[in-house]
């Protein structure tokens, strides 16, 4: 199996009928699926791959070596318990957000990333219009639904990631399984350097590396909007003993007021399809009230976070 594959560009054309049915099954059997031609100059992503790899050798590297993931992995190497470090992730993170301080040391890399998530949150909005469109819904509606009603409150966050090469993989996770707490998730990955893996039919598949492709995955707002018709996936990241994974996840997320319930439509409408049995199945909830469950739960099974978020 393999995560599908789809042509963006070929939304514009003769095709498009059938580029509208792939991107909704990979939104209703997968959860993720990797869009080629999707409008975002190569060049661009060159640059991108060039200053955050950049950014983690100049400005991050040393500090890693130093971290408590480091430390906690060579003392249980070390003492040959074989423990498992299930509450640590083998990973180098940090997040750009308009409003926050960026890494300075880096030629070029403020330039560089406010240009890269100025095209990602544009294909971003394209992807849930099409969402909206496979779905049935007003031209706009998930974007409203994210912003609260008001023009651009949007949250729109870019995690930039490294996974060092790891001397013990089998110790410690890059990045453990679970589920995303926001809406429309657009990953930029290494294109050699594989790891992340969703979870499909009870067995773990590779996402496969795609040059200059860009990743998506729906989230768990996406999964109420709609009703459960899409879902938000499990998903994780190996850590690996050769190369260093490079891994940008953009997330465009509702505001932390916006208030998140099923589409009215697609409840009025499940009675007579296949998704009966989901009817008023998701609660009414604010979004920062579903972070503040999430903040706490993120690594546990995200059905007692909808639930928690109910008796709210």
């Amino acid at each position: 199996m393999a995560i599908p594959v789809i042509d963006f560009s070929k939304l514009n054309g003769e095709q498009r009928t059938k580029t509208l049915a792939q991107i909704a099954d990979g939104c209703e059997e997968w959860g993720f699926f990797q869009l080629v031609n999707h409008g975002i100059p190569e060049e661009l992503l060159e640059r991108v791959k060039k200053v955050c790899s950049q950014c983690f050798n100049q400005e991050r590297e040393e500090n890693f070596k130093n971290s408590a993931a480091v430390k906690l992995l060579n003392d249980v190497a070390e003492n040959k318990t074989d423990q498992k470090l299930d509450n640590l992730d083998w990973e180098d993170v940090f997040i750009l957000m308009d409003n926050t301080e960026w890494p300075s040391n880096t030629p070029g890399f403020r330039e560089t990333m406010a240009e890269y998530r100025s095209e990602l949150k544009k294909l971003a909005v394209k992807v849930m219009e099409v969402m909206d469109e496979n779905l049935g819904l007003p031209k706009g509606y998930i974007k409203k639904a994210f912003n609260g009603g008001e023009e651009d409150n949007a949250f729109f966050g870019t995690k930039v990631s490294h996974y060092p090469p790891c001397p013990h993989p089998e110790l410690i996770n890059g990045l453990r399984a679970h589920t995303d707490a926001g809406g429309v998730i657009l990953l930029f990955q290494d294109d050699k350097v594989g790891g992340l893996q969703i979870l499909k039919d009870g067995e773990w598949i590779d996402v496969q590396p795609l040059p200059n492709s860009i990743v998506i995955n729906t989230g768990d707002q996406i999964e109420v909007l709609s009703n459960g018709r899409y879902k938000s996936v499990w998903h994780r990241v190996l850590a690996t003993p050769n190369g260093n994974r490079r891994s940008i996840a953009s997330f465009y997320n509702p505001s932390l007021k916006a208030t998140i319930a099923p589409a009215p439509q697609l409840v009025e409408n499940s009675a007579n399809q296949e998704y009966h049995d989901r009817v008023i199945t998701y609660p009414k909830f604010v979004f920062g009230d579903y972070m503040s469950v999430y903040a706490e739960q993120k690594f546990l099974p995200k059905e007692p976070r909808f639930q928690s978020v109910r008796a709210m």
